[in-house]
């Protein structure tokens, strides 16, 4: 059987811990795995590189911060290796240029283009256990690159693709993946399977515990994925294909992102090309749209035309520049002015079952109607809803809906 073991910062974060994860290892090669080990740098260091880098220059080339983050996992795989063998176990690292992971160019944010691992089977043939720095590779010019967020996790289902693996581990500090934060909503509840569509609406709504390209392979390539606590031997969430028992119940998971803000063009000229030409300017700045609404009046101006308002939301860190470009945008094509609110979250219903399921809507609106709060947007799709409402009312919709659908339940609730 052939493993991959994926462990996140806070699993490597002391030296006591990276024996923990040595330990781990070696008993499921010691089961008869084959045992790929994936590691990212260990909890802080990240950061602390950061800090390095912006003291020496406020505004550092995205290779040269590649060059000195990719450091981070280099530690991380060297003094997991240091482990193993204090345990008399035969192991090797590599660097992920040395697992023959090649990338595209763009540093900060590359994506894998090709993977050759065939340094690795030869090592796994002799009866070693490896070791791969997650969150790097090299592209063609021979240069280090770094994937971004959630970039170990890639590595590791990459590899395990690649490998033709039999599972794919990632271990974390959390159990699973839960029907919501279990710090907002204490009877949340871990899943013992999730599909990967489902997952893949969770992490893009907010859901932490696994990134969107990880996902988006694993479904791709057929790829199980486990969850698990890096600490614990208790069995955690797979993410696997879909089945018939997952559309019984209509909601599986509960959203909620405090990083959103809502921008709107008031009065805009209502015609065609006209939201084109607002959405292009936010495109060429490298922002990503997420909900949009457009409001036709049908109460024509003096000079006949017709109107609309037009809003869309974008992360609270582009808000800023999000506005600037639309104030130009105002001038260009007629509209009357901009305004915006970045007082806002976004709570959403994931679910297969929605498919097939009448009434999720109506008990979500219902639910948010006790607690008195109000939806300025929403928007859905096949296995999804998702509501503004104000920021202060964030968690209390997030528990006000779990118990709505009774998720805490093994057979939550049906519509």
């Amino acid at each position: 059987m052939r493993i991959i073991q994926k462990y996140g910062g806070s699993s490597v974060a002391t030296l006591d811990l990276i024996r923990d994860v040595a330990k781990r290892a070696i008993t499921a090669k010691n089961e008869g795995g084959e045992v790929v080990v994936v590691l990212s740098a260990m909890k802080g260091e990240t950061d602390r590189l950061l800090t390095l880098a912006s003291d020496m220059h406020p505004d550092p080339s995205p290779r040269e911060m590649d060059n000195i983050l990719a450091t981070g996992e280099q530690v991380s795989i060297g003094l997991f290796a240091l482990a193993c063998q204090g345990y008399g176990e035969k192991v090797k690292s590599f660097l992920g240029f040395q697992a023959g992971i090649k990338t595209d160019d763009q540093h900060g944010r590359a994506r894998i283009t090709d993977l050759n691992p065939a340094r690795l089977r030869t090592e796994l043939a002799k009866g070693r256990i490896v070791a791969v720095a997650g969150f790097q590779g090299i592209d063609r010019h021979g240069d280090l690159t770094t994937l971004g967020r959630g970039g170990s996790d890639a590595t590791a289902v990459a590899l395990a693709i690649a490998l033709k693996a039999d599972v794919c581990e990632i271990y974390t500090d959390v159990e699973g993946i839960y029907t919501t934060d279990p710090h907002i909503c204490e009877k949340a509840r871990k899943m013992d399977r999730i599909c990967y569509e489902e997952m893949l609406e969770l992490a893009s709504l907010g859901a932490k515990v696994m990134e969107i390209r990880s996902v988006e392979l694993g479904m791709n390539y057929g790829v199980k994925i486990h969850v698990r606590h890096a600490h614990s031997q208790a069995s955690g969430t797979l993410i696997c294909q879909e089945d018939s028992d997952m559309e019984k119940t209509p909601v599986r998971g509960i959203t909620l992102s405090v990083n959103e803000a809502r921008v709107t063009l008031l009065k805009v000229p209502d015609q065609p090309g006209v939201a084109a030409r607002i959405l292009s300017l936010i495109a060429k700045a490298g922002i990503i749209v997420d909900m949009i609404i457009q409001n036709r009046s049908f109460n024509p101006g003096p000079d006949q035309n017709n109107w609309t308002d037009f809003s869309f939301t974008v992360p609270l860190t582009d808000y800023a520049r999000t506005t600037e470009l639309m104030d130009a945008a105002v001038r260009e094509i007629g509209a009357s002015e901009v305004i915006g609110d970045d007082n806002i979250a976004k709570v959403s219903l994931v679910g297969m079952g929605m498919r097939n399921h009448a009434g999720v809507a109506s008990l979500m609106f219902q639910s948010l109607a006790r607690e008195n709060i109000n939806l300025s947007m929403i928007s859905t799709s096949e296995i999804k809803i998702s509501c503004i409402i104000e920021k202060k009312y964030g968690e209390l919709a997030v528990r006000a809906l779990h118990d709505a659908f009774e998720l805490d339940k093994q057979a939550p609730k049906t519509v």
